[in-house]
């Protein structure tokens, strides 16, 4: 299974399809901000930072997928994202749900000086929510939760990937570019 999964990593196919993943939630959360007027808060931000990570991590691996110098790199800021991402929901959830005094989440993002995004584009990266508001569920799970399960989702399926960096591929199978 590992080998297969090195071969399908070598392919554009499914670094392509990673990035159509991060391209459906980007969209998905376009459409909540703008569409149904859910206000985006500082930690939603930035795990939309994290996502366009992954997308970045994709893009990347679309370069050069049988390069492994391009693969490894893609890899790595694949599961950094992921990461990242998923320590940044999972306090969003902490917020939501068990709310401490000492923990506080920021008004406004902060991105450095020489990459202000919310400047440049704050259609897509000004807050203007609060962290603590349970503004959206589905299936009785708040959007904090889901994308908890979505950064988790993404970290394994990289770590599986890059575990797999090390398999031989299979060379008697026809999975080409």
């Amino acid at each position: 299974m590992l080998s297969l999964l090195n071969q399908y990593s070598r392919a554009r196919f499914a670094w392509f399809l990673l990035f159509l993943s991060t391209i459906i939630f980007e969209l998905t959360a376009l459409y909540f901000q703008h569409s149904l007027g859910l206000a985006p808060c500082t930690l939603c931000i930035y795990q939309r930072c994290a996502i366009f990570g992954i997308m970045l991590a994709s893009i990347i691996g679309l370069i050069a997928p049988n390069n492994f110098i391009f693969r490894i790199m893609g890899i790595a800021v694949w599961l950094i994202s992921a990461y990242k991402g998923f320590n940044l929901a999972t306090f969003h959830a902490h917020l939501q749900f068990e709310p401490n005094f000492s923990d506080t989440c920021a008004i406004n993002v902060q991105f450095p000086s020489w990459l202000p995004l919310n400047e440049w584009i704050p259609g897509l990266f000004n807050a203007y929510g609060s962290c603590a508001d349970k503004i959206w569920s589905f299936l009785t799970i708040e959007m904090s939760q889901w994308m908890i399960i979505i950064f988790a989702c993404y970290f394994i399926v990289g770590l599986f990937v890059f575990i797999a960096q090390f398999f031989a591929v299979n060379k008697n199978t026809l999975w080409k570019n």
